[in-house]
């Protein structure tokens, strides 16, 4: 071997040892960075929410009542010390509130319409984290809680039916949980589905 052949070689490891240095540092970077998310719970000052989020939204209008929408995909994060949970990030994502207080979100935790394995992927985490934090399925009767059997995708399936399921954390939060099919005429030959998420003081009797 040359010398020149062995200089060409030892800077092939150097080059290779900084590309994997680089790659260390991203992944680092994209640990701490983390997802874009809204981190908040239901009757906080809504400023307080702005300072905790990572996500950018515009202020709130003093003294009314309205809602924002963050300036980019966002993620909820539920920061209740007992019942807290994390959705996936959304597009579709509405704080409202009153009086400078969070009253409520209305959002879809989702980016795009989702094939039926990964909406129930998604729906069965959220209900998951729930049951896990204590929060308790209401309105069982009517609307029993999400779950991955031939009945439920059949149901899913069905354009005039789809699902919903309610969830109560004691007598502090609600939450509901819908899902129906989505006519994609950007997919029309895929079965896509939209979630729709809606978080409040509880406002249905169990």
């Amino acid at each position: 071997m040359t010398w020149f052949a062995t200089l060409g070689w030892q800077y092939q490891r150097i080059a290779q040892v900084f590309v994997i240095l680089l790659t260390l540092a991203a992944i680092r970077l994209c640990a701490q960075s983390g997802e874009p998310e809204i981190a908040l719970v239901i009757g906080e000052p809504y400023e307080a929410m702005r300072q905790r989020s990572s996500a950018a939204i515009a202020p709130a209008i003093p003294r009314e009542v309205s809602f924002n929408i963050p300036k980019s995909d966002a993620r909820l994060r539920f920061t209740d010390p007992q019942y807290g949970f994390v959705t996936p990030s959304a597009r579709f994502f509405t704080v409202i509130y009153r009086d400078e207080l969070i009253h409520s979100i209305r959002m879809s935790p989702q980016i795009e319409p989702l094939l039926l394995e990964d909406t129930l992927r998604v729906v069965l985490d959220l209900q998951e984290q729930w049951h896990k934090a204590g929060w308790v399925p209401i309105r069982v009767e009517q609307d029993p809680p999400f779950a991955d059997t031939p009945q439920w995708r059949a149901q899913l399936r069905d354009v005039n039916k789809g699902g919903t399921s309610y969830w109560q954390a004691g007598n502090q939060y609600q939450v509901m949980l819908v899902v129906n099919r989505f006519k994609d005429i950007k997919r029309p030959t895929e079965e896509r589905y939209l979630i729709k998420l809606a978080l409040a003081r509880p406002w249905v009797k169990p």
